[in-house]
């Protein structure tokens, strides 16, 4: 086979370049990478790309595209994929140890193969086997990462992958590393962002809204929960037992918020506040849908606590308010340290209806205010008297949601 021709592999270059310029998503960079390789003559079938990620849940990315795919497919690895057999036994591993950037491995025949994943490309039909591993800087990898991108491609052509051919494409593989750390690196800060802000919060501060003082006026539905018991349980557990156990409980807390549309701004503690946004939205059916999480969390609450107490484990109670008003939502802080939350009296009277739970002996209560913004006509709530509240001029009419 001829080598590819020196404007070819420049319009390669410019292409892989440009669509990283452009922040293309690393699908849609690794597909059109692929497909312009192939349609240059070089017979590739399958190509694969590999990536640590900063997230919660998932530890590596692995992206894998074939021919009239259309997009590569994106296949998240969890956390603990680095001390797996399938990364201890595999080409990335090999070339982390060795110190190598290249691996080429003919797939046909039926010799026992040095990995298990070239088991698995030959059994799609492929013949040959290319990899390469394009490393970052050491400021740029924290302990236990994968040092780079691993990039491997192979073939079902008889004759398999020339070898100038590949050298050639291997060699354009720093410019789409680099365009692909590009767009990885958006992506962790959006996902960091998300993860400790919020959703709405964190697509805000990375669109800019960062300068302190920089608030807005919104409606809101405000969710104020924590739960009860944990500080005398936390002085009898050891702290791993403790964090999972409250870990747990939060999870269950959240997941009917995050379920109905709410944004969980800021854990405290054993608690968290949390919003479902008025603006430009049916305030009924907004302050519904937070109605509608706060009896899904009794439900889920109760049975998870019949399950721990089945099986001989501590169980904790919850307190939760739920109240409607305006709020500023924005950056509140000092000049180098900001935190982007809601503040204003609406809040605080939240927290301190929050705060009767315990002594009313009610798992949910809700203020009268937003008792009127989901329609007295159309929900029962029970009343609970009326209270005062610390630091809330105004005795407060207070209700809680039916048992059932």
């Amino acid at each position: 086979m001829a080598d590819l021709c020196p404007d070819l592999l420049a319009r390669l270059a410019d292409g892989t370049i440009r669509r990283g310029l452009q922040g293309h998503d690393v699908e849609e960079q690794l597909s059109a990478f692929a497909e312009e390789v192939r349609a240059a003559g070089v017979p590739i079938k399958r190509v694969s790309m590999g990536m640590t990620t900063l997230h919660p849940q998932f530890g590596a990315l692995t992206y894998v595209w074939r021919p009239g795919a259309g997009r590569a497919e994106n296949a998240p690895q969890q956390r603990d994929i680095l001390q797996s057999d399938a990364f201890k036994l595999s080409p990335i591993k090999h070339l982390l140890e060795t110190g190598q950037e290249r691996f080429r491995q003919r797939l046909d025949g039926e010799a026992p193969l040095p990995f298990p994943v070239l088991e698995e490309i030959r059994d799609e039909g492929m013949t040959d086997y290319a990899a390469c591993l394009i490393r970052f800087g050491s400021d740029s990898v924290g302990d236990g990462q994968l040092e780079g991108v691993f990039f491997s491609c192979a073939t079902d052509a008889a004759e398999g992958l020339d070898a100038r051919q590949i050298e050639q494409v291997l060699g354009l593989l720093p410019h789409l590393a680099l365009a692909v750390k590009a767009r990885l690196t958006y992506d962790v800060a959006k996902t960091v962002a998300q993860t400790y802000l919020g959703e709405d919060a964190g697509k805000r501060v990375l669109t800019g809204e960062i300068v302190r003082g920089s608030t807005r006026s919104i409606d809101a539905v405000i969710w104020f929960c924590d739960l009860r018991g944990f500080t005398s349980l936390a002085s009898r557990l050891d702290q791993e037992a403790l964090i999972e156990l409250l870990d747990a409980y939060l999870e269950i807390m959240a997941r009917p918020v995050k379920r109905h549309q709410g944004q969980i701004l800021k854990f405290m503690g054993d608690g968290f506040l949390a919003t479902f946004q008025l603006t430009d939205a049916d305030r009924s059916e907004v302050s519904r849908r937070a109605l509608s999480a706060a009896k899904e969390l009794r439900a889920e609450y109760a049975r998870f606590n019949q399950a721990r107490e089945a099986a001989g484990e501590p169980v904790l109670g919850f307190g939760l308010s739920l109240h409607v008003g305006e709020v500023l939502y924005g950056n509140i802080g000092a000049d180098e340290r900001l935190d982007f939350t809601v503040v204003g009296p609406a809040v605080n009277l939240a927290a301190r209806v929050q705060d009767l739970c315990r002594p009313l002996g009610k798992d949910v209560l809700v203020s009268s205010a937003f008792y009127d913004a989901v329609g007295r006509s159309d929900v029962v709530l029970e009343p609970v008297g009326t209270h005062s509240l610390r630091g809330v001029d105004e005795a407060q009419e207070l209700f809680t949601v039916p048992e059932r």
